[in-house]
């Protein structure tokens, strides 16, 4: 999604990458970032900690994979400015995420899934409040499923769901609106929808803990 917007590659030379990063399921922001570097795409990956967080250990999200990602992950942390990646520990303010968006630029964010609420998305309902609620929109059905009488929310991530208290999820920030605070965003779930939030939501998402405030800023070079 980010490069198409900010450096068009093709198909060949997108697999080409990740087969040469060695990208499996389990993706972290400090493989994105080693992307952007391998594609030639101007970054700066803002985090909290510089590293795999041990506390992680004991998440449901991080357990499945934490014991053969830990060192990995730390070893790209390590070898990251070596290999041109640009990683610093610090936090983003949302007033930098705006001047940094209204430049032109965008920016992968992690945040928990579970507490983002898409004001778009979810009105007029507030999806998954109750067992019994029916499903018209969420920012979280995976694309091509549409509520049923069999299954009214399948792999839905509403923040009254059944899944633990973190799901790490990127969407890609692209806007905000300066009269109303509203943040825009694009999710890679789905691919014909501009989602929005307010900023305090959008905090409450991003600081979750699980996300260490990882921010990819991305640099549209014009």
């Amino acid at each position: 999604m980010v490069l198409k917007y900010v450096r068009p590659v093709s198909e060949e030379q997108f697999q080409a990458a990740c087969a040469d990063l060695q990208l499996t399921e389990s993706v972290w922001t400090i493989d994105l970032a080693y992307l952007m570097r391998t594609l030639g795409v101007r970054h700066a990956f803002c985090t909290q900690t510089l590293g795999v967080d041990k506390g992680f250990r004991n998440q449901s999200f991080y357990r499945k994979h934490f014991e053969t990602e830990e060192d990995r992950v730390n070893q790209l942390f390590s070898r990251a400015e070596s290999r041109g990646v640009v990683v610093k520990k610090c936090s983003v303010s949302v007033c930098e995420l705006r001047d940094h968006v209204s430049g032109g630029h965008v920016a992968i964010v992690l945040l928990n899934a579970l507490l983002l609420v898409c004001e778009l998305c979810s009105a007029p309902t507030t999806s998954c409040s109750s067992s019994s609620a029916a499903v018209t929109s969420c920012c979280f059905l995976p694309a091509g499923h549409a509520p049923s009488i069999s299954c009214p929310a399948p792999v839905c991530f509403c923040r009254k769901s059944q899944q633990p208290d973190y799901q790490g999820h990127f969407v890609v920030v692209t806007g905000y609106n300066r009269a109303t605070g509203a943040i825009y965003y694009n999710n890679p779930a789905f691919s014909d929808r501009v989602c929005c939030t307010s900023v305090s939501n959008f905090e409450e998402a991003r600081r979750s803990y699980g996300t260490d405030e990882d921010i990819l800023l991305i640099y549209k070079d014009t």
